[in-house]
């Protein structure tokens, strides 16, 4: 899932009314392109909440200020006011008694340039997504503000066939998001598509890579007359996001009320430490702030990745937040640092950058970023992707001499792509040939979903052929980054064998997957997982292979610490158990698994609206996580 959203930020609060007619119309349009919605004068127009390439030009009401100096009216009564649905007498909307919705991987961007320069952001951002395409595929929406109207359009697709030079005339706004989202089995939701949006107060609308773990909590207290409140938040879908975006919405508006007088930005920072000693679990977000900027922050365990990027021009520096650093090469931006765990970055309308710290914090990020979801040209909390990589070959070269089993090779065959660093190391270090003899067809694509297991095993034949003239009498050590369900690999084993080889040995550069992730990756119920209750020689046997060899967590969690000592403890979870943020155990676990996990089932009162359809995916690697 692709989306993008460019805005000059205006003066002016933004309109409900119109907000929630944009989302309905485009939801209509969802395949047929541009729909367009007349605004009210003076007002700046909202987006629609859903998966999207969205764009507001409202140069011509832009002002700088001072950081520090709160517009006259810009909080005023009527951005600050009650919610419009508890005024009509709704308090709170159906909920489908889940704690949580199903997790997704996903990839942001947002990029602030200066005024004056050449063009808008659209055209940075679309080439910062493709950077990011690996983090998700699905569809997207554009939308545009010329003052008088808003346009959107939306789309299924990778981020070439969604951003065309149509949508793109669009976006003129020299401020923007983009999303990438990982699509999911039974589809996705067009209302629950991000960027998400809020018209009080003040106007905001988020993006968000991760996933919260007391959802369901912050729901109830948002929507159910709690604690002496006076009103609710109306929340329209059954995402964490927009949960998310309200708790922090609401904080701002109980801020102001509480402190009238204070500044926007210190009003800001001060709800943004509210919204993080509430949410639990793991979010790295961007946001665009009417009258405000562009403001990033990070959950207090650093769990999702978020990396700041800097580019000076002749009107000014200019800045980008995105899931990986990769994205900003195309773009001519420099790394700078990652985001801290705890930390809420601004960048003012006049390009000002203001940090501050939000949280009591230590940086635990997920392990699996960098054996699975980052691309090997990205730097992770100051770890080189690719160096990790390698240094996961080495220790699984290391383990293999010590079992005497290096005798008995005869090659190393990396399974494409995400395996070949490791590989590429391990080849080296046993002093055996390194080939490639799996060759992946990447113009055939294939609906991510399959919905029985002969085309599923028809995918995989499809999608990698194995070379008989590397095969053939050959005792082969094949090398993946990951085994998860096993169903690609077990097809994978048997091609080689047609192929010839003589042995099939198998090397996994992670160890056993055995528990979910909660932090914003969709994979299977624990009774899925391939080494769910087996041992590594079982699990082996299920996949037909001679002989199995996981990397141990222990050998993994030290690669960590050698790239970057200052990293305490790393998130483990799914291979260890042990969910660094404390809140997780086998009740929720078996909630999560009934509600949205491996079958992903969906319980009565759920979201009915029209689901985005499946799209054609080319990652070889993706298929072990979705299958």
């Amino acid at each position: 899932m692709a989306s993008l959203f460019t805005h000059a930020l205006a003066p002016t609060h933004i309109h409900d009314d119109l907000a929630r007619a944009s989302v309905t119309a485009s939801t209509s349009a969802r395949s047929v392109g541009m729909t367009t919605a007349r605004a009210p004068p003076c007002s700046s127009r909202a987006a629609a909440a859903s998966i999207q390439l969205g764009g507001m030009n409202m140069t011509k009401y832009t002002r700088s200020r001072p950081v520090a100096k709160l517009r006259e009216g810009a909080l005023n009564s009527k951005s600050w006011g009650l919610n419009r649905w508890t005024r009509r007498g709704i308090t709170s909307p159906p909920t489908s008694g889940a704690r949580r919705r199903v997790a997704r991987m996903c990839g942001i961007i947002g990029i602030f340039k200066q005024e004056g320069g050449p063009g808008g952001t659209a055209s940075e951002l679309y080439e910062g997504l493709l950077m990011l395409q690996h983090r998700g595929q699905d569809s997207a929406e554009d939308g545009d503000d010329d003052g008088e109207r808003f346009r959107e359009r939306k789309d299924a697709g990778l981020v070439k066939d969604v951003f065309d030079k149509e949508a793109m005339d669009f976006l003129q706004g020299n401020i923007g998001i983009g999303h990438v989202r990982y699509p999911t089995a039974g589809g996705l939701s067009a209302q629950e598509a991000q960027p998400f949006f809020v018209s009080s107060p003040l106007g905001i609308y988020l993006i968000h890579n991760g996933n919260l773990t007391n959802t369901q909590d912050l729901r109830e207290e948002l929507t159910g007359y709690k604690d002496g409140k006076t009103f609710v938040r109306y929340l329209r879908t059954q995402s964490d996001s927009e949960v998310l975006l309200n708790v922090f919405a609401d904080a701002i508006g109980r801020f102001h009320e509480l402190q009238p007088n204070t500044d926007t930005v210190d009003t800001i920072f001060g709800a943004c430490m509210t919204t993080m000693s509430k949410c639990q679990g793991a979010y790295s977000c961007i946001t665009l702030i009417n009258n405000v900027g562009m403001f990033a922050f990070r959950d207090p365990h650093g769990i999702r990745p978020l990396v700041l990027g800097r580019r000076p021009t002749v009107n000014g520096v200019e800045w980008c937040f995105a899931s990986e650093d990769c994205a900003f090469g195309p773009i001519g931006f420099e790394r700078v640092r990652d985001v801290k765990p705890g930390e809420a970055v601004l960048i003012t309308e006049a390009g000002e950058l203001v940090s501050r710290q939000c949280a009591v914090a230590e940086l635990n990020p997920c392990i699996f970023e960098y054996i699975y979801l980052a691309r090997p040209d990205s730097v992770l909390n100051d770890i080189s992707v690719y160096e990790f990589q390698l240094s996961l070959g080495r220790k699984l070269a290391e383990r293999i001499v010590s079992l005497g089993m290096d005798n008995d090779i005869d090659m190393v065959v990396p399974v494409p792509d995400g395996s070949r660093p490791a590989a590429i190391e391990m080849a080296a270090a046993l002093n055996k040939p390194y080939r490639e003899g799996l060759v992946k067809n990447r113009y055939v694509g294939r609906t991510f979903i399959m919905p029985d297991q002969k085309l599923r095993e028809l995918s995989v034949r499809r999608k990698l052929n194995a070379m008989k003239t590397v095969f053939e009498g050959k005792r082969v050590l094949l090398v993946d980054d990951s085994i998860v369900r096993g169903t690609t690999m077990t097809q994978i084993v048997s091609m080689v064998r047609q192929a010839g080889a003589a042995k099939v040995y198998l090397a996994s550069a992670s160890p056993p997957v055995k528990f979910p992730n909660v932090y914003g990756v969709d994979m299977p119920s624990r009774k899925e997982f391939i080494a769910y209750n087996l041992t590594e020689e079982e699990v082996g046997e299920v996949l037909g292979a001679d002989s199995l060899i996981y990397q141990s967590v222990e050998d993994l969690i030290q690669v960590g610490k050698e790239h970057n000592p200052k990293i305490a403890s790393f998130d483990a979870s799914c291979f260890d158990g042990t969910y660094v943020t404390g809140d997780i155990d086998e009740e929720y676990l078996a909630v999560l698994e009934a509600t949205g996990r491996g079958k992903r089932a969906k319980k009565k009162g759920s979201d009915k609206s029209p689901a985005v359809k499946p799209l054609v995916d080319d990652s070889a690697e993706a298929e072990e996580l979705s299958l």
